[in-house]
């Protein structure tokens, strides 16, 4: 059984979905569609950059889902290879929930756009800059990162925001905080801390206000009926119905996202194959958390070409 999986921040680059676009029309329509929902040049800036424009949060966000959704669209339009059909369930590395719902058919791609672009935005504006930081701690399991989230803490805030493989897990909170945390790494047994380039403490308690603003969104426009389940990443497990998944993307913005758990539940549920859509982030995670599946990334159009020669 096969899993899509689609990746998160932090996955974005100048150039992405270029060739996907010069090589079929469908994939052009997805991003004059997402340019027309935000009114923004968004693939002009995926394509030509620059790149520390492209990093802000508000346009990483949308621009990683349009890749995204590109490539899947291409899978089926181009090559017959339908979502539905081929995978048994979807899962997404925090704004992937979103990319992941998209092309399961919960969000049209222009709600998926605009309600990245608030999340983005909303995620931005919960906490002044230089307030909050993140890290990410290399050689660290969960228990020990949950050690030194609390040690370092100290009345602030430090917490695990991403639990991504066994050998890395990601905190975050107030700046000062984390510098304690980084500092005090390998007095926990963890290699080392490295605190990561971003805007804001994305998956901690700091994000209460944005969390608050996506409510609204989502109660605007709630997702509809999924093709196939999801696996949410706050609680890691399998979701079908529409409403549930609703309360689920609320949590999600300052829960912890349970990726490495998420992972194990689909292996667990027989998933031995992980196909990741427009990146090359999870596939190696998942390699290190399920070791025996089998993980295919696909971001070119050789990629897709290839997968679906094998799979038709």
């Amino acid at each position: 059984m096969t899993a899509f999986i689609f990746p998160g921040q932090g996955s974005q680059k100048v150039g992405m979905g270029v060739e996907l676009a010069e090589a079929s029309a469908h994939a052009r329509e997805v991003f004059e569609e997402v340019d027309e929902a935000l009114k923004q040049k968004l693939s002009a800036l995926m394509k030509d950059g620059p790149e520390s424009e492209l990093t802000m949060t508000a346009n990483a966000q949308p621009a990683i889902m349009a890749n995204s959704f590109a490539t899947a669209r291409v899978l089926e339009k181009d090559f017959g290879i339908v979502l539905a059909d081929k995978a048994e369930c979807v899962a997404g590395h925090s704004l992937g929930e979103y990319s992941a719902l998209c092309a399961a058919g919960a969000f049209s791609l222009t709600d998926t756009a605009k309600l990245l672009r608030l999340r983005g935005i909303a995620m931005q504006d919960a906490v002044p800059i230089g307030v909050g930081a993140m890290a990410a701690l290399l050689g660290a399991d969960i228990e020990k990162a949950s050690a030194l989230a609390e040690a370092a803490a100290e009345g602030q805030v430090c917490e695990v925001a991403n639990d991504n493989d066994p050998t890395q897990v990601v905190i975050s909170g107030h700046a000062e905080a984390i510098e304690r945390a980084i500092a005090l790494a390998k007095d926990h047994g963890i290699k080392r801390g490295i605190k990561l380039p971003v805007s804001a403490p994305f998956h901690c308690s700091l994000m209460g206000p944005a969390a608050l603003r996506m409510k609204n969104a989502l109660a605007e426009t709630p997702p509809q009926a999924f093709a196939v389940p999801i696996y949410a990443n706050v609680t890691a497990t399998r979701v079908t119905d529409p409403a549930e998944e609703q309360g689920l993307l609320v949590e999600q913005i300052t829960g912890r996202v349970r990726w490495r758990e998420s992972v194990l539940a689909m292996h667990g549920a027989g998933i031995a194959r992980f196909v990741e859509i427009g990146g090359k982030v999870l596939a190696p995670m998942v390699g290190r958390i399920a070791k025996e599946a089998e993980t295919v990334s696909l971001v070119t159009m050789e990629d897709l070409e290839n997968f679906a020669k094998e799979n038709a």
